[in-house]
């Protein structure tokens, strides 16, 4: 295939593409990068305009997006859900349709990013459902800027991390993805298009979290299935201590249950708080890790999450890093899908 044949297709999930299509993106992620470094104009997405539809607020995705439609010569358009008269009821009152919204928004514009999930929605997977239909719908590429379900740029953006910090062949390496406490009951969007996307590049993936925070059965089929394919390895474990032996990487994140919508935010929040004790401290990356590196999505919240002095490790903690390379993949993708070309 040619880096063209990205042109026009749609990201809700990183399952959605070849392994040969993500590879493009991360070539094409770390030739933005080295141009950006460089002083290098590189405008190929003059004169056009991505919109970015935000149903919950953002802080990494709206800034790298809007900074990298800037740098591409183009323009992104922030949009408040609430500002438009889309239901996301297809019933007659209940306000215009997503599919009239999503032809619309393609008469405009070259993109479309949608950022839907947690308390916007009724149910797990009603927000990635809805992408799916913006998709059938819009003419034009469709961008999952994250949903409870999956967070593919996300997901790209941290292999291409772990490339840049460990080397081009990750096969061998131990990466712990551990669920930690936090009273927030996020999404489990950026813990499983992680899990699937570097089980699929040939890591060692652990994922460990106490019992009643399953993940979705999709995703898990997924990673071993990648797992089989790439010659890495994926493991679920209950046992914290035993899954951060020998860990490289570290990824330590909470998420809400699959019972979330069933039970209620409250009732959620009050259940994680038996768990205090999943968190990623010094102690443990010290007598567990070799030697530990921190990955982390952010916002992280410090003192539950992990501790503050592995957080501002300059050795160990690479969340500012990744953070950037948002940045610079995002621009990849929006480059190949929306212009095919640089």
């Amino acid at each position: 295939m040619s880096w063209f044949d990205l042109y026009g297709k749609d990201l809700i999930s990183t399952k959605d593409w070849t392994k040969e299509e993500i590879e493009i993106a991360l070539k094409v992620s770390e030739e933005l990068k080295g141009m950006y470094y460089a002083g290098l104009p590189h405008p190929s997405l003059k004169d056009k305009t991505f919109l970015m539809l935000f149903f919950n607020t953002s802080t990494r995705t709206r800034l790298s997006f809007e900074t990298a439609m800037t740098q591409l010569g183009g323009h992104a358009q922030f949009i408040a859900a609430t500002d438009l008269r889309m239901s996301l009821e297809d019933k007659p009152g209940a306000g215009e349709t997503i599919k009239d919204t999503a032809k619309v928004m393609a008469r405009y514009a070259h993109g479309i990013g949608i950022r839907l999930l947690e308390d916007k929605v009724s149910r797990y997977g009603e927000d990635t459902e809805i992408m799916y239909k913006f998709a059938e719908h819009a003419e034009i590429p469709v961008i999952n800027m994250a949903s409870n379900i999956w967070h593919p740029c996300q997901a790209i953006t941290d292999l291409f991390t772990l490339r840049e910090k460990l080397g081009p062949d990750l096969k061998g390496i131990k990466y712990t993805i551990m669920w930690a406490y936090s009273p927030w009951a996020r999404s489990l969007g950026s813990v499983q298009d992680e899990m699937i996307i570097a089980a699929r590049f040939g890591l060692h993936v652990t994922v460990a979290h106490p019992k009643g925070y399953e993940l979705d059965a999709e995703a898990l089929k997924l990673a071993q299935r990648y797992a089989q394919e790439s010659g890495g390895s994926f493991e679920v474990t209950h046992e914290l201590d035993d899954a951060l032996k020998g860990a490289v990487v570290v990824f330590p994140r909470g998420w809400m249950s699959l019972r979330r919508y069933e039970i209620g935010k409250e009732a959620e929040i009050k259940n994680a708080e038996k768990f205090k004790d999943w968190k990623y401290t010094r102690e443990r990356q010290k007598k567990l890790c070799k030697p530990g590196y921190l990955m982390h999505v952010m916002p992280i919240d410090r003192g539950h999450e992990a501790d503050n002095d592995i957080c501002d490790d300059p050795q160990l903690s690479w969340m500012y890093d990744q953070a950037e390379n948002r940045l610079h993949t995002q621009k990849a993708i929006l480059a190949l899908t929306m212009g095919g070309r640089l």
